[in-house]
């Protein structure tokens, strides 16, 4: 078992029944959806989908608190290495590495990466999604921020995930008329909705994408609360 627990917009933690917390995307400070209560006490793995400040914002505290490894795309991993975090590893898309008790494999996502440093935004390569093989052979989703793009039909012959995470929000990213069709691609029997509802902007709702997928029984539409962990 596996437990889940949303922490608002695109963050998420995954505790595996040996301890072990992988983080996904941390943005804490800010982040209005963040469960105002949660504590964070572990920290093992961060998995980095991309540069944007609401994926990547507390990154560094992290790593100084935590030690954990951080695994992104190469360029953002140097540049978070470049600010002081350790056990980094910069990877990409097609590859997979061992990290802890997981495996973690980069894969393909619809979206840009600039990272704002002070007044600047710097090249952080290119957005990703992560497909996690659980150490009982499970594999989630991690999509990321993107769009539907035919390839998610690779990740279904290639990693067959059982679980999804996706954003539905739309203005940023897919809308739920777009996760449906990622949901029909990908084969998942459960689909997380994630970075809905944390501004106007973003207005999406799983119950949306629930609708849209009626017709497709064995897909079912799981929406989390922030900060109620769930098992798996």
């Amino acid at each position: 078992m596996v437990e889940i627990t949303w922490l608002g917009h695109g963050t998420y933690k995954l505790r595996l029944s040996t301890g072990e917390v992988v983080l996904v995307d941390p943005w804490i400070d800010g982040n209005p959806s963040y469960p105002k209560d949660h504590k964070l006490d572990r920290v093992d793995i961060i998995l980095v989908s991309h540069g944007h400040f609401d994926h990547v914002h507390d990154v560094l505290p992290l790593a100084r608190k935590f030690s954990p490894h951080i695994v992104a795309i190469y360029e953002t991993a140097r540049w978070l290495e470049v600010k002081g975090a350790k056990n980094t590893i910069g990877m990409n898309k097609g590859g997979t590495a061992p990290v802890g008790p997981i495996a973690v494999t980069m894969t393909h996502a619809v979206h840009s990466c600039g990272i704002l440093d002070g007044d600047q935004i710097i090249y952080g390569g290119e957005a990703a999604g992560f497909v996690v093989r659980l150490p009982d052979r499970r594999s989630i989703y991690c999509a990321g921020d993107t769009n539907v793009f035919t390839d998610m039909q690779l990740i279904e012959r290639l990693y067959h995930p059982e679980l999804a995470f996706l954003p539905i929000g739309d203005f940023y990213t897919m809308s739920p008329r777009e996760a449906a069709l990622a949901c029909r691609m990908l084969n998942v029997r459960r689909v997380i909705p994630v970075h809905f509802g944390t501004f106007p902007a973003l207005s999406g709702k799983p119950e949306q994408l629930a609708e849209l997928l009626r017709d497709l029984p064995d897909t079912t539409v799981w929406p989390l609360t922030p900060g109620v962990p769930v098992q798996w």
